[in-house]
């Protein structure tokens, strides 16, 4: 009798133990699951996070782009293609952080992709700088060489109203001047002789001798000679067709035209002057002009 009621006695600890043993796996496998779920939403909140400083790593590149572009720096073609080529690879990795939950090695792809795409912002932000200071030292050049020009411009004005003047002042220099002279009037008789007067009825023509000033600078040789004479009321006197030449500036009519053979040796000129009308009484004005400029001046009278 002691025996049989042992061995139910014993059948039973061995369901306890086993009960024991399952309720402590059930919570093993709670806790388990428990603790795989807590690491799985750490490595989904770890990758939201680390997609969220990539997306912002993103941003700063591409504002760092549009910073450079901003400053109107001309870019060569193969700096456009290179700054198109980054945009498109930023808009490549947006679509990829775009995506639902990314992979461990898909992450660590974007990581790369954005450490080599910073390395080639970067570079490209260095280039661009470098060309702008090519740009704002070539501006500097190109403002130099157009001041330069324009002193040079400046100055050769300067050189050439010097010039203007200077041949102006040599014309001047080299003009023949009147050194001494003398009118004599003379009669006509009918045997051809003249005889001097100082009355105007029978006088006929007058003599204007004159000599020139010594003038090393004027050029030996020919020189056209413009004779003009006015009478007592300040009327030209001419001889048939009126001719005009210029000096002093001005056009003028002529009374008589001839030319001298200038020596530069103080030799005494005469020009004769046959009047075609009657003399008048009172005072007679004599004006030479040769090479563009007045000669000399001088006057006579007849009673």
């Amino acid at each position: 009798m002691e025996n049989k009621s042992e061995q139910p006695s014993k059948k039973n600890s061995n369901v306890i133990y086993f009960l024991i043993a399952v309720v402590i796996a059930l919570l093993g496998t709670d806790v388990y699951l428990y603790m795989q779920k807590k690491q799985d939403t750490r490595i989904i909140y770890q990758q939201d996070d680390e997609k969220h400083r990539l997306q912002t790593e993103l941003d700063s590149l591409e504002a760092q782009i549009d910073q450079v572009n901003a400053g109107k720096a001309k870019m060569s073609t193969e700096m456009q293609a290179r700054n198109d080529s980054l945009q498109a690879k930023i808009k490549v990795l947006r679509r990829a952080l775009a995506k639902g939950q990314l992979t461990v090695a898909e992450l660590k792809s974007a990581q790369e992709d954005i450490k080599q795409l910073r390395y080639f912002v970067t570079k490209y932000t260095a280039d661009i700088e470098e060309l702008k200071q090519q740009n704002a030292s070539l501006t500097t050049e190109r403002d130099t060489l157009k001041t330069n020009l324009a002193t040079v411009a400046q100055k050769a004005t300067t050189l050439q109203q010097q010039n203007e003047e200077l041949n102006t002042k040599v014309k001047v220099a080299s003009a023949l001047k009147m050194g001494s002279a003398e009118v004599v009037a003379y009669k006509i008789k009918s045997s051809g002789k003249e005889v001097d007067v100082t009355k105007a009825g029978p006088a006929k023509k007058i003599k204007i001798n004159f000599t020139v000033a010594g003038n090393a600078v004027a050029e030996k040789g020919m020189h056209d000679v413009y004779v003009r004479i006015t009478d007592p009321a300040g009327n030209l006197m001419t001889s048939g067709d009126v001719g005009v030449f210029t000096a002093d500036d001005q056009e003028l009519q002529y009374t008589y035209k001839t030319a001298i053979d200038f020596k530069d040796d103080g030799s005494v000129y005469t020009i004769d002057w046959v009047n075609p009308n009657k003399f008048v009484k009172g005072d007679y004005t004599v004006l030479l002009y040769a090479d563009g400029y007045t000669m000399g001046k001088t006057t006579f009278h007849l009673k």
